[in-house]
């Protein structure tokens, strides 16, 4: 397991490779479908210190606000591939070092990646609940009322939140490979 603590710079990024098992710690926003598609029509400065050097956690979580203000209850990965569009124009601009979400990302976004040093990590899909445990506070939240509570950019400290690298700045794609794997394995079957 590699300890990651946000913000990580280039250098430290480059170290990963496919298959590391990471627990992340520090502060990463979340961003879906709406708002990605934000971003890229408004450029927003204040998204910059969000995203700079930091984490992009595709996520709707599951909140609850009370006197001391909002909770996570349930923070599942999202499909990736839906930002797949946007994410190499973000990831160019604003200098995110991880992505997170599950499924993995295309060609362009590896690109990106590789050029940049930024890495995608898995997180576990259907384990919503667990993840949430290792979120320790939600500092803020933009945009909700414009974006709706799972489109929102919710900005959540979190401590050893935890992953595996499936694509990495050396353009290394554990999703290519097993999709490769599988073309294979299809076409001698259906020999």
């Amino acid at each position: 397991m590699k300890h990651i603590q946000l913000p990580i710079g280039e250098t430290d990024i480059r170290i990963l490779k496919v298959g590391d098992e990471v627990a992340i710690s520090g502060v990463m926003v979340t961003a879906r479908d709406a708002a990605h598609k934000y971003i890229i029509e408004n450029w927003p400065k204040w998204v910059a210190p969000l995203l700079k050097d930091r984490a992009i956690y595709h996520c709707g979580p599951v909140v609850r606000k009370d006197e001391n203000g909002y909770h996570a209850i349930s923070a599942g990965p999202t499909t990736s591939i839906r930002e797949e569009h946007y994410e190499p124009q973000i990831i160019a601009h604003y200098g995110p070092r991880i992505i997170i979400g599950k499924g993995g990302m295309g060609d362009a976004t590896l690109a990106a990646m590789q050029k940049s040093g930024a890495v995608y990590v898995h997180a576990t899909g259907g384990a919503a609940s667990f993840i949430a445990r290792s979120i320790r506070k939600i500092h803020n939240v933009y945009m909700l009322d414009e974006l709706g509570p799972p489109e929102a950019f919710w900005e959540m400290e979190v401590e050893d939140f935890t992953g595996v690298v499936t694509m990495d700045a050396h353009g290394g794609s554990l999703h290519n490979i097993v999709r490769k794997a599988s073309e294979k394995r299809l076409h001698a079957l259906l020999q």
